[in-house]
């Protein structure tokens, strides 16, 4: 590398230059612990300011590399050129008009090229909706109208949302669930084969969980017939970025079929070219009936999806809506979003998760708090032995400049945005390396009230 590329690296590195949190950052939290739900939580004091490319900023100066982009949902990272400038000809044309009761260009030529993009050779529909849990909610709905069936198989760990029907197929933290039943009747969760194959290779192609589906769940609990769809993330996000074994994709598509079972996809965290393709489910060769999906859609504005098979679509005028989704603003973005991913992103998160990966199975082989890492993409999960060491680490990340989420019993999560480069992923790895010691020797966590 030349002195020139040193320097500029250098120039774009993380820079921490106060405690964290800053005396601005402090202030700001005080406010916030006055007004904002107690629910809410978060991971670590950070009070972002701004963000551009793959790094933010936060109000006292100090700047983050981001390999959590807000919960995988800056795809095209902070304040993409081409998205804000969608944004502000769209704004400046249209805010709102009420898709659902009126026609809008742009909401139809996204429907469009979400559509050519399905994960099934038959031809889609779409339903856009404002977040991932209105698309899960949506899917519900969908599919016991077209079945005519109540039943929902979902998995242990499963993450679809927080609303009263996504969180009924919810089962990857009990206090996500506490206290707010009854919730959706009908719904029984399978075990979900959480294989790890780096360290401890496992192995496994989720066929002992099958067994429990077949003779447990619909032996014992509910009749296939009853149910309207098996309700699946292909690689499990906040349950601790678990890929699902091929084999076991197969299997469930093959249930579905004998039973006249839908299969939903949900790929909120998981979709939008994150993998290296538009869908995780594509890389076992599995054609779902119906995919969810949001979260990087539109760069970070309020937008999802659900999208099934043309022949599902079997419900009447008045059957669903809304009033904000497909927002003519959200939708530029959309539309922006998807033109990078498909011309340059997803080929970039493919490259650079394989580079992300191996970078860190090479700092971890000689750390014997990481348990396991895997994924697919720029959709790495690293777990450790415990949460104490998962949590040590992600604090002392943040204290390095680095931003990652734990997710799982005990993983952290690298969702960086898709545009970061060799100089990028190479600096996370870094960082990463610096704030493994912690595992061990755990420095004093910094405590912020509300969650």
């Amino acid at each position: 590398m030349s002195t020139i590329e040193e320097s500029a690296l250098a120039a774009a590195a993380p820079r921490i230059h106060t405690e964290l949190p800053g005396p601005r950052g402090r202030a700001l939290i005080a406010r916030d612990d006055a007004v904002a739900s107690p629910s809410l939580t978060r991971a670590y004091p950070l009070v972002a300011e701004s963000g551009s490319g793959y790094f933010v900023t936060d109000v006292d100066g100090n700047r983050f590399l981001d390999f959590a982009a807000g919960i995988a949902v800056a795809s095209t990272g902070h304040s993409h050129p081409a998205v804000v400038a969608a944004i502000k000809q769209q704004a400046d044309r249209l805010i709102h008009i009420a898709a659902t009761d009126f026609y809008e260009p742009r909401y139809t030529e996204f429907m469009e090229r979400l559509a050519a993009i399905a994960p099934f050779e038959e031809s889609a529909r779409v339903f856009l909706t404002n977040s991932g849990t209105e698309a899960v909610e949506g899917a519900i709905k969908l599919a016991r109208y077209h079945t005519h069936r109540a039943g929902i198989i979902a998995f242990e760990g499963g993450f679809h949302g927080r609303t009263l029907g996504a969180l009924s197929l919810t089962n990857s933290k009990v206090k996500q669930r506490a206290g707010f039943g009854p919730l959706l009747p009908m719904v029984h969760h399978a075990p979900f084969p959480h294989v790890r194959a780096w360290r401890e290779g496992s192995g496994g192609d989720g066929s002992a969980e099958l067994e429990v589906l077949r003779t447990s769940i619909f032996g014992r609990l509910i009749a296939p017939s009853d149910v309207a769809a098996i309700v699946i993330e292909p690689i499990q996000g906040e349950g601790g970025y678990f890929p699902a074994p091929a084999p076991f994709l197969a299997a469930l598509r093959e249930i579905c079929d004998e039973h006249g079972i839908l299969l939903i996809a949900d790929e909120i965290q998981s979709g939008m070219g994150r993998t290296g393709r538009w869908w995780a489910i594509e890389h076992a060769g599995i054609e779902p009936d119906i995919v969810t999906t949001a979260k990087g859609i539109a760069s970070g504005m309020p937008l999802g999806a659900f999208i099934a098979r043309d022949t599902v679509w079997t419900w009447p005028a008045g059957a669903h809506g809304s009033t904000f989704a497909g927002n003519p603003v959200c939708v530029a973005a959309g539309l922006a979003t998807v033109d990078l991913i498909e011309s340059e992103l997803m080929a970039n998160a493919a490259l650079m998760g394989e580079r992300l990966r191996t970078g860190l199975q090479r700092v971890a082989a000689e750390s014997p708090d990481v348990r396991d890492i895997r994924g697919e993409g720029l959709m790495i999960g690293v777990e450790f032995a415990n949460h104490a060491a998962a949590n040590a680490v992600q604090q002392a990340a943040f204290e390095r400049g680095l931003l990652t989420l734990e997710c799982g019993q005990a993983s952290l999560r690298f969702s960086p945005p898709l545009i970061v480069d060799s100089a990028a992923v190479d600096m996370a790895v870094g960082l990463f390396a610096e704030a493994l010691p912690a595992a061990r020797q755990p420095e004093p966590s910094i405590a912020v009230s509300g969650g």
